[in-house]
């Protein structure tokens, strides 16, 4: 297999990022902190944007057993390469969601992602829930996409970060429950809600039976969000670009397999939300240097790195940058252009992305310091 080859088959047009090259090309080592670089996060997911502490407090004070990949031996090792493996992740995260037992619990996992973001350089955060496997819990998907909105403009006003919610749908359940969600995204469209997304195992279910949902996101006006591109290649990614007119693709970094495909995305302004320390953990690349990330930059791509899963990969927001700087020696320009690239690919207010751009600028041109810290790696 060659080097960077995945280990298993498992909006308006934006300005074309310029790739810097490696950082051994340029006169200098020392580099900026990668924490004080603004940053827009598109790719989170609810329950698993937990921290890992607070996943302990909630499961001891209700008595609730947590298998040993989420307490001694977090973060687990984790595979879907196949789908016992995505079935082990899967009841994994199933088994974080039910920890979460008050709408104090649920105010307190949007406050401490926002917090989180905050100390990595957020900015804006779109953070994605499928109010389905919440509602039992919660009275309905309706209480419970009030109390997820509630909770975060409360974390905007305590951390100043921006706050959205991407609504999305399971693929392994019904299409008829994704056209459920997607009118809950469009009733909530002018409130809070910026898109609507459909997740889980990429195998499953038949992506053009979610179209329909996908129609009625889009005449309410919402970003058109699918996972593609991870744990299937460019032939699922075509079918979702064909059935579901994405916005942004969750995932999409397996594009690059096919340069064609990669221009088709590139020349829609099709943005990749690309979250590398997931891709290694669950097997899509055998480690961070084979993250196709360069060549998708110098082919034009818009990207936006997310962290997906903290919870389960123990990486956060910063810790996409540094992870990337490292496998690839990326300079500090093509850092603050992935970062522009975030905000540019987002919904975040014309005046919040204004400011956050020219602070990029402020950060390039700031003088570069030692290092980091290994906090960021």
């Amino acid at each position: 297999m060659t080097s960077g080859a995945p280990r298993s088959d498992a909006g308006s047009r934006q300005a074309r990022p310029t790739y810097a090259g490696p950082a051994e090309a340029r006169p200098h080592t020392l580099r900026r902190s990668l924490r004080a670089l603004p940053k827009a996060h598109l790719h989170l997911h609810f329950t698993g944007s937990m921290r890992h502490q607070t996943l302990l407090e909630l499961a001891d004070r209700d008595r609730i057993h947590l298998p040993d990949q989420l307490v001694s031996d977090w973060p687990p090792q984790l595979s879907a390469a196949d789908e016992k493996g995505w079935f082990r992740f899967q009841r994994l995260y199933d088994v974080a969601r039910s920890v979460l037992r008050t709408e104090a619990d649920v105010r307190r996992l949007v406050r401490e992602a926002a917090e989180d973001d905050v100390r990595d350089g957020g900015r804006w955060l779109e953070i994605q829930v499928d109010p389905s496997g919440y509602a039992v819990r919660f009275g309905n998907i309706t209480a419970f996409t009030d109390l997820v909105l509630d909770a975060a403009r409360e974390a905007e006003r305590e951390t100043g970060l921006g706050i959205a919610v991407v609504i999305a749908a399971n693929r392994t359940r019904h299409p008829l429950d994704a056209r459920i969600l997607a009118r809950l995204a469009a009733k909530y469209a002018d409130r809070g809600v910026v898109g609507f997304g459909l997740s889980n195992d990429e195998r499953r279910g038949m992506t053009e039976e979610f179209a329909h949902a996908f129609a009625i996101a889009e005449r309410a006006g919402l970003m058109l969000v699918p996972h593609g591109g991870e744990l299937r290649g460019p032939d699922h990614i075509e079918r979702v670009l064909r059935s579901l007119r994405p916005t942004r693709l969750g995932h999409g970094v397996r594009t690059g397999e096919d340069p064609d495909l990669l221009r088709r995305v590139i020349d829609a302004g099709v943005a990749l939300e690309v979250c590398p320390t997931s891709n290694v953990s669950l097997g899509v690349y055998s480690d961070l240097s084979s993250v196709p990330l360069p060549s998708l930059l110098a082919a034009g791509a818009t990207i936006a790195l997310g962290a997906d899963d903290p919870l389960l990969f123990g990486s956060r927001l910063a810790g996409q940058y540094a992870t990337m700087r490292a496998a690839h020696d990326l300079s500090d320009a093509t850092l603050a252009e992935l970062a522009r690239m975030s905000f540019r690919a987002s919904r975040a207010p014309e005046e919040l992305r204004a400011r956050a751009l020219a602070d990029i600028d402020e950060w390039l041109e700031a003088s570069p310091v030692a290092d980091d810290g290994p906090d960021e790696v």
